[in-house]
């Protein structure tokens, strides 16, 4: 796997190489979040979008279109989308999950109130609408449309499966690529679609996109656990407070002995957690390799990642897309 040495990681060195299209992004983003009637949209937006987001799916966009030799000005509306899709999941995210802190910040929620969470969020989806719209592509809101749809039945799926230790790693990895996968995939899949690429390539960077959104968040699972808050942007084990069963867990849940079951049975589905129990959790993991085993899943996504960018064309961006691959992982090691 090929990573970047350099004094750049592999993402700043993709957004330095989209600046300009990155600096067009920002002003539309800035420029559609504003609200002639209702001074508490652009608050609680800018709160989010202005929170020190690296802007990876946006840049995935614009890297996708301009691999793929585009050269109109649609990628940038893509772009903003992609941004604003992802931002009013957020928001709808931690109103659910009752969340603190996003972004090593106080969420939106917890600001302002739920209410304006969740409708600062639909007029972000309305707005991402009028934005693919503008591109005057069946085809690029067909992909983008869909996946808004599958962004939302992911997150009800993870509702309905949280809490319980009957879930698999399957229901797990369909959870994952509806709630996190399908943006990172629509991200790439339409940056090829609007430069007119070839079907093996738009396949391509669908399969590249994908591959790419499970490997980031089974990391994320895996750095809720052994992070620390300034790398995470918010608190560590709040997946383990909020109850999730993300990968590792399910990996030591497979595994547990009567004793490690009903701990289980007592933390995640009876919700009756007490001083020392992240620790022993932790110690849990370690004991079944469970960390190792997801690390060890999540490259072998990285990898699929890479392998789908042999189809798309020999330039710079394809290296930059193959080192960040390997740097989502990096994130852990």
């Amino acid at each position: 796997m090929r990573v970047d040495t350099g004094s750049q990681n592999p993402l700043d060195r993709l957004a330095a190489a989209l600046a300009g299209d990155l600096g067009l992004v920002n002003a539309m983003i800035r420029e559609r979040m504003a609200s002639e009637h209702a001074p508490r949209i652009p608050q609680v937006t800018a709160h989010l979008i202005e929170a020190g987001g690296k802007r990876l799916r946006p840049m995935l966009t614009l890297a996708a279109a301009r691999l793929c030799g585009y050269r109109g000005p649609y990628h940038v509306h893509l772009a903003a989308t992609v941004e604003f899709i992802h931002t009013a999941t957020l928001l709808h995210d931690d109103v659910v999950d009752e969340s603190a802190r996003r972004r090593g910040r106080p969420t939106a929620n917890l600001l302002w109130d739920n209410k304006s969470s969740v409708l600062v969020g639909d007029y972000l989806f309305s707005r991402s609408f009028q934005l693919m719209v503008e591109t005057g592509s069946l085809r690029v809101m067909d992909i983008l449309a869909n996946a808004s749809a599958t962004i939302a039945e992911g997150e009800v799926l993870q509702l309905t499966a949280a809490q319980d230790l009957a879930t698999t790693e399957a229901v797990y990895l369909q959870v994952v690529r509806g709630k996190t996968a399908a943006l990172f995939s629509a991200a790439t899949e339409v940056g090829g679609v609007i430069a007119g690429a070839p079907e093996d390539q738009v396949a391509a960077l669908f399969a590249y996109g994908d591959a790419l959104g499970v490997a980031f968040q089974v990391v994320d699972d895996l750095l809720d656990y052994s992070g620390s808050d300034a790398v995470i942007g918010k608190n560590v084990g709040d997946d383990f407070r909020e109850r999730k069963l993300t990968l590792p867990v399910i990996k030591a849940v497979a595994q547990a002995d009567a004793a490690e079951r009903a701990f289980w049975v007592r933390v995640i589905e009876r919700g009756n957690q007490q001083t020392g129990d992240l620790d022993r959790a932790k110690a849990i993991m370690a004991r079944h390799g469970a960390m190792a085993a997801a690390r060890a899943d999540a490259l072998a996504y990285v990898a699929a990642a890479e392998a789908a960018l042999s189809d798309l064309p020999d330039d710079p961006l394809r290296g930059m897309l193959h080192d960040l691959a390997g740097f989502v992982v990096e994130r852990i090691s």
